[in-house]
């Protein structure tokens, strides 16, 4: 596996999650046959670890591919090739019967915060559902534990009862945020959780993340597209294009010293709440950066750097 990541001094521990050439390829399919002509590697050798009670922050373009990686972790989507190395053990490839027991330390919080839901089903059913299936409390006690859950996440136990629809973006949110909590995870992937709320409320979700995983000791897979955010919560950041890691590092330091062009490129592209800065130079997309971005025009000499090539940094 490369050793391209820069490991938080702090982290003591061994790594609770590592992925090591990761890829998701999909077949593209064509001409009159309907062969397979090509595919699109949505993740394509992604070589990530994370280590417990962090957050690391995954940013990049839509399409790059955030999403997919998220969704081979927690067993939604069947990796092509490589390993995910979950508390040493290689999870990759698991059938549905070998992940239910996963599914208690491996969890998603989507970004849709209604289609996540189910719209026939009371709240307090869905967050029922995973504790009567795993067993995780007694049937006696699931109800309790549901009014527990709610109050956790800073809503009403009577709000289980309601429907989701009776709900606004941001309760919805909390609400699959205690539905992800209820089987008591170690891992959770938190995939653009506040990209479809308001800027108040994004805040307030971002302000329940960080307090619950100090209370219960999470670690997160924060993924997004805006640096706003990302830049809050994360103690590291990975920068994904083109279904590759381009750079990783401290949050602080990776922000403030960006090396790959695509970093760079994303980091300029990022509001500046200072109307002195709006004529500021911006930095254009070079041919090295178009070779990043698109896979399918690749550095036309063998021997010359690749800027997609974390290692080269």
């Amino acid at each position: 596996m490369s050793n391209h990541e820069q490991i938080p001094d702090t982290a003591t521990a061994s790594p609770l999650l590592v992925l090591d050439q990761l890829k998701k390829h999909y077949p593209v399919h064509g001409g009159i046959l309907n062969r397979v002509t090509g595919h699109v590697k949505a993740v394509d050798g992604v070589d990530l670890t994370i280590y417990p009670g962090e957050t690391l922050g995954l940013v990049g373009e839509s399409g790059c591919g955030k999403s997919t990686l998220g969704r081979c972790i927690v067993g939604l989507e069947q990796p092509t090739d490589g390993r995910i190395l979950f508390a040493g053990d290689n999870i990759a490839g698991r059938s549905t019967k070998d992940m239910v027991q996963l599914r208690t330390k491996l969890q998603i919080v989507f970004q849709d915060p209604y289609s996540s839901l189910h719209p026939r089903k009371t709240v307090g059913d869905q967050i029922a559902e995973p504790l009567y299936v795993h067993r995780i409390v007694p049937r006696q006690e699931v109800q309790k534990e549901v009014d527990r859950l709610l109050e956790t996440v800073g809503l009403p136990s009577t709000s289980k009862s309601r429907y989701p629809h009776e709900f606004s973006g941001g309760q919805r949110q909390r609400i699959g945020i205690a539905r992800a909590l209820a089987l008591k995870p170690q891992l959770i992937v938190c995939d653009e959780p506040v990209s479809a709320l308001d800027v108040s409320i994004q805040a307030q979700v971002l302000n329940l993340l960080k307090e619950l995983q100090k209370e219960l000791g999470l670690t997160y897979l924060f993924i997004a597209h805006g640096l706003g955010a990302v830049r809050y919560i994360s103690d590291r950041i990975a920068v994904m294009n083109a279904g590759k890691i381009v750079e990783i590092g401290d949050t602080k330091e990776l922000l403030r010293s960006p090396k790959h062009p695509y970093t760079k490129v994303l980091l300029d592209a990022f509001p500046v709440p200072d109307p002195r800065r709006r004529n500021r130079e911006r930095i254009e997309l070079t041919d090295e950066v178009l070779d990043s971005v698109n896979p399918a025009n690749p550095m036309n000499s063998a021997d010359q750097t690749n800027p997609t090539n974390p290692t080269n940094l």
